[in-house]
């Protein structure tokens, strides 16, 4: 099992992210990383193997800002447990993507999306997810339409937060087969794989 967690406001989020993935450690995980969409409009992250506290310390020393961002904790599943393999993943710098689950047709994705061009920089099933929604997005030019194109070629369970490095003011989060609760609070919102994660921020669900 591992956890994700989600986060749009109007103020920083790496604290909110980092309880929530703090709340979710009794899942099992072997790894973490985050994610946070800056006010220049780049996505930024930080992963690493083992416990979310040597996050919390990385992150100490090299801090993000930014109000919207997602965050994991992973259970290797495809790949070994290294950073690298960690969530999130990018593709072009302009999508991250945080996934549990898992995807079984990855193999045959990735063959196309090679095929295509893209680079592969881990050994995980979750990376052909962010280049197969960058791909559809070269078509659609659309978040959304680019989003439902990629989960359709999707096979397996999946719950997923999405960043797109231009939407700012939003966050994407789809599952499959996978629980996935959305808080709401005032001006912000947030998901995660199980409510305990939310509650330092709002008592409110979906």
């Amino acid at each position: 099992m591992c956890g994700i967690v989600g986060a749009i406001a109007q103020r920083d989020v790496q604290d909110i992210l980092l309880a929530g993935l703090q709340r979710l450690e009794y899942r099992g995980y072997d790894s973490a990383g985050v994610a946070l969409l800056n006010r220049k409009k780049q996505l930024e992250r930080m992963r690493v193997e083992g416990k979310v506290q040597g996050l919390v310390e990385a992150l100490v020393e090299h801090p993000l800002t930014g109000a919207s961002g997602i965050a994991q904790t992973r259970w290797a599943t495809h790949g070994v447990p290294n950073e690298k393999n960690a969530h999130p993943h990018f593709s072009n710098d302009q999508i991250a993507v945080v996934h549990n689950g898992i995807i079984e047709n990855f193999a045959e994705l990735r063959e196309k999306l090679l095929k295509h061009g893209y680079e592969f920089t881990s050994d995980t099933d979750t990376e052909v997810i962010p280049h197969l929604i960058h791909y559809h997005f070269t078509v659609t030019k659309k978040p959304l339409s680019a989003i439902q194109a990629a989960v359709a070629e999707l096979k397996g369970a999946f719950a997923l937060g999405i960043i797109f490095k231009d939407e700012p003011d939003r966050i994407w989060a789809v599952r499959y087969k996978i629980p996935l609760v959305a808080g709401l609070g005032l001006g912000e919102n947030f998901f995660a794989s199980d409510y305990l994660a939310l509650l330092p921020v709002t008592q409110r669900f979906i």
